[in-house]
């Protein structure tokens, strides 16, 4: 499949406001097997010229990548409206999904619009289905929640990005971005300005890299349901499961 959708990323090497004395280019040492690099796909919710939820995501972007990882910034702007016709079949839902079925992690970034994400925001999460053709696009991976604020500091657009990540069965980082007056936080060129405010986004992304290397080798197994299993019917084998070899010798 051809990706027309993914945008190009600025300057990716140019980091003005890290100092790297104090991040590690490998975060996730000794946590998890890195066979392959982590793989991230980067939502922002706005089509602004001057996008601050877009330019914080690639701000994102360029950390992860000098964390190893390799990422993928999906653009937006003709995504069709969920349940319109054709929808399911239309080029930039399926260049989404596809996105989403390669990732491990994610990266949400929202701007608040009245107390809420907005809702190109919500337009890409509501085109990513639970289950599709018995593979799920978010079941498992990974996901941090930043936004953007044009007034003073909210964690409105967060709070619900959060419940949004739960209700997609995905694995929440703990840590957040939350930043104020995001209009002052970036120079005319777009890139963010040394402040607490970009600090917290390299912290966000640190711990997006641990944890996706951390529960990498248990992704399937941290959401493998009992209701899932009896619907398809297939039973668990209690000579490989883990609980039922525990109670096993508990008797």
């Amino acid at each position: 499949m051809t990706f027309d959708r993914l945008r190009s990323l600025p300057d990716p090497d140019h980091l003005p406001a890290l100092d790297k004395a104090y991040l590690s280019p490998d975060p996730a040492r000794d946590l998890g097997p890195h066979d392959n690099s982590p793989r991230i796909l980067l939502l922002y919710g706005s089509l602004r010229e001057r996008s601050y939820s877009r330019l914080c995501v690639e701000e994102g972007a360029r950390l992860l990548q000098w964390m190893g990882c390799e990422t993928r910034i999906f653009d937006p702007s003709d995504l069709p409206l969920p349940g319109s016709p054709g929808d399911d079949d239309h080029p930039a839902v399926r260049e989404l999904r596809e996105h989403a079925l390669w990732s491990e992690g994610m990266v949400w970034c929202s701007p608040e619009r009245h107390g809420q994400v907005s809702g190109l925001m919500k337009l890409q999460i509501d085109h990513l289905p639970l289950s599709m053709g018995g593979v799920r696009p978010t079941q498992g991976r990974t996901l941090a929640v930043m936004q953007v604020s044009g007034g003073s500091q909210s964690f409105n657009a967060v709070n619900t990005l959060r419940l949004l990540g739960r209700w997609m069965r995905m694995i929440t980082i703990p840590n957040q971005s939350s930043v104020a007056k995001a209009f002052q936080e970036f120079d005319d060129a777009g890139r963010m300005k040394p402040s607490a405010y970009y600090e917290r986004i390299v912290d966000v992304m640190e711990e997006l890299v641990r944890f996706t290397i951390l529960t990498r080798p248990h992704a399937a197994r941290l959401v493998d349901r009992y209701s899932e299993r009896k619907a398809a019917g297939v039973p668990v084998d209690a000579a490989t499961d883990l609980s039922s070899i525990a109670i096993d010798r508990q008797g």
